[in-house]
C-alpha cells in the first residue's frame, strides 16, 4: 500500500470513528434519564462492574480525563446520592469511591433506557458485522491506550 493510500485509509477510518462517536453520544444523551449525563453513566457503569474500591485519581486515569474533571463528575454523582466518597483508612491522603444502592439503581435505569437504542443499531447493521468489527475496534483502543 502506498503512503498516500495508507494516509487516506487512516483519515477515512478516523473520520468515521469520530463521527460515529459524536452521533452515538448525542443519541445516548437524549435517552438517558433526566439529569444524567453520559459521563455520569460511564462512571456509574464502571463502578458497578469494579471488583475493588476506586480512587478519584484512578478513575481519572481510567477515563483519560483530568483529576479536576473527575472531581467535578464525582461531586455531581455524590450530590445525587449515586456514589459514596470516603477517606482511605490506610492512607488519609487518598479518598475512595464506591457506588451506592441509589447509584446502582440509576445506572440500571440508564442502561434500560439506552439498551434498546444500541440493540436497534446492532440489529440494523447485523450482529455478524458488529462481531467482526469488535476485534479491530479493540485493537485500535489498545493502541491508543499505550500512548500516554
Amino acid at each position: 500500500m502506498t503512503s498516500d493510500s495508507s494516509e487516506n485509509l487512516s483519515i477515512a477510518l478516523f473520520s468515521e470513528m469520530f463521527m460515529a462517536d459524536q452521533l452515538a453520544r448525542t443519541a445516548l444523551s437524549k435517552v438517558l434519564p433526566k439529569g444524567m449525563e453520559l459521563s455520569h453513566f460511564s462512571v456509574l457503569n464502571h463502578l458497578a462492574g469494579a471488583a475493588e474500591v476506586r480512587t478519584p485519581a484512578g478513575l481519572a486515569r481510567t477515563f483519560h480525563v483530568t483529576r479536576g474533571a473527575m472531581t467535578n463528575t464525582l461531586g455531581k454523582l455524590e450530590w445525587a446520592g449515586h456514589v459514596h466518597i470516603h477517606p482511605d483508612w490506610d492512607d488519609a491522603r487518598r479518598k475512595q469511591v464506591t457506588i451506592s444502592p441509589a447509584g446502582r439503581a440509576a445506572r440500571n435505569a440508564a442502561l434500560s433506557s439506552i439498551a434498546p437504542l444500541i440493540a436497534e443499531v446492532v440489529d440494523r447493521i447485523g450482529p455478524d458485522k458488529v462481531r467482526a468489527a469488535l476485534p479491530v475496534l479493540r485493537a485500535i483502543r489498545e493502541q491508543f491506550d499505550q500512548i500516554d
